[in-house]
């Protein structure tokens, strides 16, 4: 193989020196093509293909903007194009995406989603057409119910009646649907989803409508009539309204305990309850509020108000002033008959008079404002009582620093309140958690009451006395370890100084008989006798000997031979 390679190399050197230089311009740019055409193809056939989520175009942009993030926030990919046409990966995304739309109620006015599912074809009559027509929706529709993931069987009957002359005496489209949900789903009693499921089914069948559309549970129940479904509505209201006051209850509570379990520890503040009354009612109130008009704003630099108010702005006055002169006026009575008035003013008779009359009119300004407020749901009152322990301390004596005992034999202890500056705290902290309105009603109690920590306090005492217990005989066995370490030195020093004195006296004997034996042996010479040595004892002299000529010549390696004999006896 190596060699056909090389064969094959070589060729081709020898023809790209033969070529002229055009002729390699021209090799090189056709291996460029075919590289950018293969990675062109490789890129193509990569992409996924794409389907359109409606065959008619968005044209409304806030619409598919909505559409575009619900199915952005359900974890489904989606593009559109300039034109409007909106893109999912493939047909199962698109079915899912479209229950999902149906659902939510972002369909379009203008999309119909069974538009690209019934083609009629014109190679058929129109009754061999409406019978196929009719078994592809019935396919159609139950292939789209079963997409649901709730929902893992789906039975469908369509019957559509032929038309008669007369719409008096024309039947009309009826349809039921079977649903069959899986374990543990909540899709029977999900309103929003079966108004889906209706909506969808209303779309593709012609000529259906609501009230003869039936859709059941696999037991016969009817799950779409919404009409008969007050009663059903109005506890779930009731019920929605009780998690609404249990919701707000519960943050009141954690906020509480969040509070005070970093001041009082958490086995300090356990009970805090909450009672909240809200009215659920819907009200509308107006009111109209008239007040002085501002002169001068306040000073925010300034630690006081000094805005400046006045109870009116004259806007226009009309100031009238009557002045009236004549002759005095003297009743008389009828012809021919004295005065009325009497004698006193009898000479006063045609005495000028004179009258005035001053009148202002004035037009103020006020400031008027008119408010008007939906209120539902409202906070009526916040009650809330909490319980905080005091503590709890251990009594030592004074004298031997130990802990005292109670009669029945545990350690006494003396609890410490809360003292009243602590509570009022405490109450402080509460009011600000839950917004304190005094006309509104709202309640706090703060309380000491001691939680019953016995069998906290026993248990504690238990693990001490057992403490105690084993710190005891800890050092009785610690003892114990001692003196056995010390009686075994001491025997151990014993034996040695026994063992020692023992091999000075054997050694002291054998220096005896040895003495005793070289001086037999002198005087044996000194006499002129032979003397004879046996083999043991030549070899113990001749032992000796070396051992004596190696101290000599090697005091250091004998001094520590001898420390390492002692050391191992």
């Amino acid at each position: 193989m190596n060699e056909w390679l090389k064969k094959v190399g070589a060729k081709i050197k020898e023809l790209w020196s033969k070529w002229k230089p055009i002729q390699k311009v021209i090799i090189i740019g056709i291996i460029l093509v075919v590289i950018v055409v293969i990675i062109v193809t490789a890129r193509l056939s990569g992409k996924p293909s794409s389907v359109r989520l409606f065959n008619d175009k968005v044209s409304d942009t806030t619409t598919r903007t909505q559409i575009l993030t619900r199915l952005d926030q359900a974890g489904i990919e989606a593009t559109t194009d300039n034109d409007g046409y909106i893109y999912v990966e493939n047909k199962d995304v698109k079915r899912q995406a479209v229950i999902l739309l149906n659902d939510d109620n972002l369909l379009p006015s203008n999309i119909d989603i069974w538009s690209d599912y019934f083609d009629r074809s014109w190679s058929t009559t129109d009754a061999d057409q409406n019978v196929k027509l009719k078994e592809k929706k019935r396919l159609e529709i139950e292939r789209f119910i079963e997409s649901y993931p709730d929902i893992y069987d789906a039975t469908v009957t369509i019957e559509m009646p032929d038309n008669t002359l007369f719409s008096e005496t024309q039947n009309p489209v009826t349809c039921s649907v079977i649903l069959k949900t899986k374990s543990g789903s909540t899709l029977l009693t999900d309103r929003k989803r079966i108004l889906g499921i209706q909506k969808a089914v209303l779309a593709g069948i012609e000529g259906l409508k609501e009230d003869y559309l039936i859709i059941t549970d696999e037991e016969g129940n009817q799950i779409n009539d919404f009409a008969g479904m007050a009663d059903s509505d109005a506890v779930d209201i009731v019920s929605k309204q009780q998690k609404l006051i249990l919701r707000r209850e519960t943050e009141i509570r954690a906020k509480i305990l969040d509070a005070f379990r970093k001041t009082y520890t958490t086995d300090r503040c356990r009970d805090v309850l909450v009672s909240v009354d809200m009215d659920m009612s819907k009200k509308t109130s107006e009111s109209k509020v008239y007040s002085g008009i501002e002169m001068k704003k306040d000073n925010p630099d300034t630690p006081w108000d000094d805005s400046e108010y006045r109870d009116y702005l004259p806007i226009s006055q009309q100031t009238v002033t009557k002045v009236w002169k004549g002759t005095g006026y003297n009743p008389e009575g009828p012809a021919g008959t004295e005065g009325e008035n009497p004698p006193v003013y009898s000479d006063m008779t045609n005495v000028v008079g004179e009258s005035s009359e001053t009148g202002l009119t004035q037009n103020n300004a006020l400031n008027e404002k008119t408010t008007q407020e939906i209120t539902s749901p409202k906070i009526d009152r916040v009650t809330v009582s909490v319980n905080i322990d005091g503590t709890w301390s251990l009594v030592r004596n004074k004298e031997t620093g130990k802990y005292e005992l109670d009669d029945e034999g545990w350690r006494k202890r003396e609890y410490k309140s809360l003292t009243p500056y602590e509570i009022s705290e405490a109450e402080k902290v509460v009011k600000g958690a839950i917004g304190y309105n005094r006309d509104r009603g709202d309640q706090v109690y703060v309380t000491n009451i001691a939680y019953d920590r016995r069998d906290e306090q026993h248990a504690e005492d238990l693990l001490y006395f057992a403490k105690e217990k084993r710190t005891i005989v800890i050092i009785c066995i610690l003892a114990g370890i001692v003196f056995f370490l010390i009686a075994f030195i001491l025997f151990r020093v014993i034996s040695k100084e026994i063992e020692r004195r023992r091999r000075e006296r054997e050694a002291k004997l054998l220096a005896e008989q040895q003495a005793a034996r070289e001086r037999a042996l002198w005087d044996a010479k000194d006499d002129g006798m032979e003397v004879t040595m046996s083999v043991e004892e030549t070899r113990r002299m001749e032992l000796q000997e070396n051992a004596i000529t190696m101290a000599k010549e090697h005091p250091e390696d004998v001094a520590m031979l001898i420390r390492t004999w002692l050391m191992e006896e």
